[in-house]
């Protein structure tokens, strides 16, 4: 950023100092420890919620910026502190994108963690033994009827925090209908998998065993 002119009073240089320091914290450290986020959700949403409050702060600050323009006495100083405050507009737009953009690819490496683990809760072999006796179809039933609660609430959750980031997007609406689309489709798809599970574990795979037997 250029350097700050000494025709600023202390009030107009302590604030800008002060935006600095909040925009270099978002930009290199908040939004890109929200962009890394794998997990578990409620970090996620814990750091989501740290990113947004302090985004808000930040321009809260750039308006009390504008406001001092015009305590200024001289011409040179007020066109310094609009220019000042005018980089600072856009730059809070930037990192509004920014925060918009890590939240998606948290919550994309996190869905993608769900899926893995509910395959290799699929595969596990001690889950495969239990199959044979109807207390292992009554453990495997219970799992994935848990995983499709955690992994449906955990997508509620997410989608609550990516609403309130995405109503300041002027396309917003369209975007909360593909959201709301999606999570009903993964929902009834996940949840239709379970049931065929089930009735495979209680019905086919209990008729070959009588058959065989």
């Amino acid at each position: 950023m250029p350097s700050i002119p000494t025709t600023l009073d202390a009030e107009a240089l302590s604030l800008i100092e002060s935006i600095e320091r909040h925009h270099n914290d978002l930009s290199t450290f908040q939004i890109s420890r929200l962009r890394t986020c794998t997990g578990p959700l409620t970090t996620q949403q814990v750091w989501a919620a740290e990113v947004r409050e302090d985004i808000e702060g930040l321009a809260r600050q750039i308006e009390e910026l504008d406001v001092l323009v015009d305590d200024h006495r001289t011409e040179r100083a007020k066109r310094e502190l609009r220019r000042r405050a005018e980089f600072f507009r856009d730059s809070l737009v930037n990192l509004r994108k920014d925060s918009r953009a890590a939240l998606l690819a948290s919550k994309r490496a996190i869905d993608a963690q769900s899926r893995s683990q509910r395959e290799e809760l699929l595969r596990c072999p001690a889950i495969r033994e239990k199959s044979t006796s109807s207390s292992g179809e009554k453990v495997i039933e219970d799992t994935l009827m848990k995983a499709n609660h955690d992994v449906t609430e955990a997508l509620q959750r997410t989608m609550g925090l990516m609403q309130k980031e995405l109503e300041r997007s002027v396309l917003s609406t369209q975007l909360l209908d593909w959201l709301d689309r999606i999570l009903i489709i993964s929902g009834l798809v996940f949840f239709g998998l379970v049931v065929l599970f089930i009735l495979k574990q209680r019905i086919i795979d209990r008729g070959l065993r009588i058959a065989f037997f």
